[in-house]
């Protein structure tokens, strides 16, 4: 084993490293604690953490407090690591200490670990990278960084495409008439157009409840420091950090209304969750509804025949199975869960720090990820491409009992029940059982049932 290792100290003393590894001592004792889930942070909290490392090296700079050379060598090197160039160097469990401590210190090793190769002498992690900070801001910061980066560069840029994709579908079928369905029963008619108007309203609605957090998400903890009091850091230093890191981000970021919220509390965390949540459930339902509509071929409601992406079975040959909305549907499930853990980590404010910061972050990126992933995978492989199978919509709208309700306002409810019931026992269209039944003629029942006139409301008299 000799060479494979090297000798780092920290101020509990000193302990083995990789020898290739550029992390030091206070990564490698989070390593050796915490061996609990083989879950790295997520490469977006590490993409946070390197641009906080780089707005925080030049805002120190700007005060004075760090040399130029020192200050451009930590910003190069986090740079390095905002852009994914050393990921497999950030091994720290999620399921660490709560401040997210290990994982602050992981990026200062690092970073300090590249910028001395660069600049040629020592960068210290705490004394230079973690100048006028601490944990306990830098987290907070990461997680409102990497949530605005996410949502304004993959969530929403996704539901908008989504929402687009929809509506260019429903504006397609807009003259194809369908069965509507209360409790999974027939109803009224409805058009495509308006059924997956539906959905596009849902997801439209998704956007704008996501975008709207954005302005509180903007807000930093960063330069409150320990416990919000900005103790080690330039009365300035928040302003100034803010600044910087908008001039990189194009994101307004400033520092938050109260040090002493942005640390002890994620409230905004929860806020977002709970509308990704809102946006899982639409999800949910517009993927349940589309699984209903593909079902059969023959034995379901086969009204549309989503693509056909792989073989659906081991066992039955030719069955295909809709894959991307049970996808889609597995992603709301666990953005569900999500929520539900988030939840439970915004309640451990304890006093000034709230000690769940990197479930939060894991949690809430992820939630983030996959909604983006999920309505694109939804938007282009299934609704994009679907097909309607016309002949079935009209052979159910032909047969719907349900049809008889336009004509209550004439001949009544109870009249309209016994046709219904009557039309359903025999197998006959309403049309035929009405005509026998009432003293309408056929130019009325034409225009009384014609299922199209149906969808657009109104008494037809």
């Amino acid at each position: 084993m000799a060479g494979k290792h090297r000798v780092e100290r920290d101020s509990m003393g000193e302990l083995e490293v990789p020898a290739d590894a550029l992390w030091g001592a206070q990564t490698q004792r989070a390593v050796n604690n915490f061996k609990i889930s083989g879950l790295a942070m997520p490469r977006t909290f590490i993409r946070a953490l390197g641009l906080i490392k780089w707005a925080a090296a030049g805002t120190n700079r700007e005060l004075g407090l760090l040399p130029d050379d020192v200050a451009e060598a930590i910003r190069g090197a986090a740079l390095e690591v905002a852009e994914g160039g050393h990921l497999e160097h950030f091994p720290v469990d999620v399921f660490q200490t709560g401040s997210g401590t290990s994982s602050n210190m992981n990026a200062n090793e690092v970073i300090a670990r590249l910028a001395s190769r660069s600049l040629g002498r020592t960068v210290h992690p705490n004394d230079h990278v973690n100048m006028s900070q601490s944990s306990n801001d830098v987290i907070p910061t990461a997680i409102h960084l990497g949530a605005a980066l996410e949502l304004t560069e993959r969530l929403l840029p996704a539901l908008k495409h989504l929402g687009d994709i929809i509506e260019s579908k429903a504006e397609a079928l807009r003259e194809v008439v369908k069965t509507g369905r209360t409790h999974l029963m027939d109803a009224m008619p409805v058009r495509f157009d308006q059924e997956l108007g539906g959905w596009a309203t849902q997801i439209r609605a998704d956007y704008h409840r996501v975008a709207n957090v954005l302005p509180r998400l903007s807000a930093v903890a960063q330069g409150g420091t320990a416990v919000g009091t900005g103790i080690n850091a330039h009365p300035e230093f928040g302003v100034r950090f803010a600044a910087e890191l908008a001039s990189r981000t194009g994101i307004a970021f400033r520092p938050a209304d109260s040090y002493f919220e942005a640390l002890g509390s994620q409230d905004t965390a929860v806020e977002l969750s709970g509308q990704l949540k809102t946006t899982a459930v639409s999800l949910m339902k517009i993927a349940n509804d589309l699984r209903w509509m593909n079902s059969g071929p023959l034995a379901g409601l086969g009204e549309i025949a989503l693509p056909a992406l792989q073989p659906g079975s081991s066992i039955m040959p030719g069955k295909v199975n809709p894959v991307i909305p049970e996808a889609c549907a597995m992603v709301a499930a666990q953005v569900i869960g999500n929520d539900a853990a988030i939840t439970t980590a915004g309640q451990s404010g304890n006093f000034q720090l709230n000690v769940m910061l990197p479930l939060v972050a894991h949690k809430l990126l992820q939630s983030i990820e996959l909604l983006a992933n999920a309505s694109r995978a939804l938007a282009d492989t299934a609704i994009e491409g679907f097909t309607v199978n016309e002949d079935r919509l009209t052979d159910a709208l032909e047969r719907n009992p349900i049809l008889v309700t336009a004509l209550n306002p004439i001949i009544g409810y109870e009249k309209g029940a016994a046709i219904a019931k009557q039309a359903y026992a025999e197998g006959r269209p309403i049309r035929e059982v009405a005509a026998e039944q009432t003293d309408l003629d056929d130019e009325q029942l034409d225009r009384l049932l014609d299922p199209d006139g149906l969808t657009r409301g109104g008494i037809k008299e």
